[in-house]
């Protein structure tokens, strides 16, 4: 059997502290969500964090809620794939942040979270922030829960692969 290749909770410590952070910055974070991201821009950051996590429960599901705000089939499976030439150029700091912020594991390089908040402003960094740790969270679940189909069927079940895009 392989190793399991994507990123899952290893540690039960480490979702209770996403947790925490969530319930922590929820009233104030829903608030700037709805004001500063457009529900296609959260989308597009979901799909960016999720194409580097590989959740394909997540994949699926917000590849169909960004059907529903407008974002393309061709955008779709370009952000799924990690790609962002065609979102708006306004966004796209964000979407390349929201990879790296994935990649670090949620431990973005300070520079680089400086950099958002010098293009966005705080509170739209913040809401960008608590979008890409709703999703983080997510992600990490499903994968989790892909291990667990992977450990008891000895490799046969919850390998990562590439789901098409769904149509509305």
């Amino acid at each position: 059997m392989i190793r399991f290749p994507k990123r899952i909770y290893r540690n039960p410590i480490h979702l209770f502290q996403d947790l925490a952070y969530l319930f922590a910055h929820a009233p104030r974070s829903r608030a700037l969500v709805r004001g500063a991201i457009s529900p296609a821009f959260r989308e597009r950051l979901m799909m960016a964090v999720t194409s580097v996590n590989a959740c394909r429960f997540c994949a699926h599901f917000h590849a169909q809620v960004a059907l529903t705000t407008g974002i393309s089939r061709a955008e779709i499976e370009q952000i799924l794939d990690g790609v962002f030439t065609r979102a708006p150029e306004r966004e796209l700091p964000a979407l390349l942040y929201a990879q790296h912020w994935a990649e670090t594991n949620a431990q973005p390089d300070p520079a680089a979270r400086a950099k958002l908040i010098a293009t966005y402003g705080d509170d739209t960094a913040q809401a960008i922030e608590f979008v890409l740790r709703i999703i983080r969270v997510g992600n990490l679940l499903g994968n989790t829960f892909d291990y667990i189909l992977y450990r008891f069927s000895f490799g046969r079940l919850g390998l990562p692969r590439k789901q098409p895009t769904p149509t509305v």
